[in-house]
């Protein structure tokens, strides 16, 4: 058996576009991926929020997660997660009392205080920028008031969405937000698949400043992460190309559609992309069926997650399949010769 078989597995899907494919295709790529991932035993299907980016197709966030719930039957559907300063309170609380009305007992909203895209989308979206981050536990506070009982008197109530038991978790990819999720004694979400240098400390303040809530006795910390498993390593390493292309895009600031695997990325960056690259990507693990289980095992290892949700950019949405089934099976402990 391996040494993670009792933490739920999770997958978190951003909707990948790829190179010559369009945003419709990657929809309904997600849509049979969440039924792949349910079949796998997989505790929870997240997808999130992004604008202006041609490379991702999740950005009516709420609207995908319909669907995919619609089109499965157990596994929980959520976000991963919505990004609280670009919407109005009020309107998160009615679109997600209204997906656990349709869906109940499998809806969980995770909030994050990122714009999700650049400032000319958030201008976009918001119109003013004047918000800090002090705003956001105000906001925060408004959202889940939507979700209680009406107090007397309360003139702006969410209908649906009022009294219904929607789960909020906070995402961070800083202290910020894992501080305050201790504080509130809620779940906690931290994104190490793209930042994980403050991945220690932030599981460290969720942990010190946690007070029990009639919700949440005990802290609960998700780890993100990638993971990209194959056959071999050699496999498992040309595919994860597309994604370190993906990040050098990003770091010369020219995003787009997940590019197809090449042999090397040799001549493709230089020595300070390939760090910049390397260090936004460190917590993965790509490889096959040993290397995932040790890879996977040193970070269990190392913040005692007690969830982990697993983002696989791969190109081929059959490899992506394989991916996530591999990986399922090495969390179930099966043995080299099942896989």
């Amino acid at each position: 058996m391996s040494g993670f078989a009792n933490i739920p597995f999770s997958v978190l899907d951003l909707s990948p576009v790829t190179e010559g494919g369009t945003p419709a295709e990657s929809l309904l790529r997600s849509v049979d991926l969440a039924r792949h991932a349910e079949a796998l035993g997989y505790h929870r299907y997240w997808v999130a929020e992004h604008h202006n980016m041609t490379g991702i197709a999740s950005a009516a966030t709420a609207v995908v997660i319909g669907q995919i719930a619609a089109n499965t039957s157990r596994i929980r559907v959520g976000s991963g997660g919505i990004m609280l300063p670009n919407h109005a309170p009020l309107v998160i609380a009615e679109q997600f009392g209204t997906l656990e009305s349709f869906f109940p007992g499998r809806i969980d909203l995770g909030v994050g205080r990122a714009p999700g895209g650049d400032p000319d989308a958030a201008r976009a979206l918001r119109k003013d920028l004047a918000q800090r981050a002090e705003d956001f536990p105000r906001l925060l506070e408004e959202l889940r008031g939507y979700f209680r009982p009406a107090a007397p008197g309360q003139t702006v109530r969410a209908v649906p969405g009022e009294g219904l038991d929607v789960p909020v978790w906070l995402l961070s990819s800083s202290g910020f937000s894992a501080h305050l999720a201790g504080v509130l004694g809620l779940p906690f979400a931290f994104a190490a698949q793209f930042a994980p240098g403050a991945l220690e400390e932030a599981f460290a303040l969720y942990r010190g400043s946690f007070r029990p809530t009639e919700a949440l006795a005990k802290p609960r910390a998700m780890l993100g992460m990638n993971i990209i498993a194959a056959d071999t390593d050699e496999e498992a390493r040309r595919l994860a190309t597309s994604h370190q292309q993906a990040f050098l895009n990003l770091v010369r600031g020219r995003p787009g559609p997940l590019p197809a695997p090449v042999d090397s990325m040799d001549g493709l960056w230089n020595a300070a992309e390939r760090r910049a690259v390397g260090d936004m990507l460190s917590a993965s693990v790509v490889g096959g069926p040993e290397t995932v289980r040790r890879g996977v095992g040193a970070l269990v290892d190392r913040v005692r997650p007690d969830e982990i949700i697993i983002n696989a950019a791969i190109f081929d949405h059959e490899a992506r399949r394989r991916s996530y089934e591999i990986v399922a099976r090495v969390w179930r402990g099966e043995d080299d010769a099942a896989l």
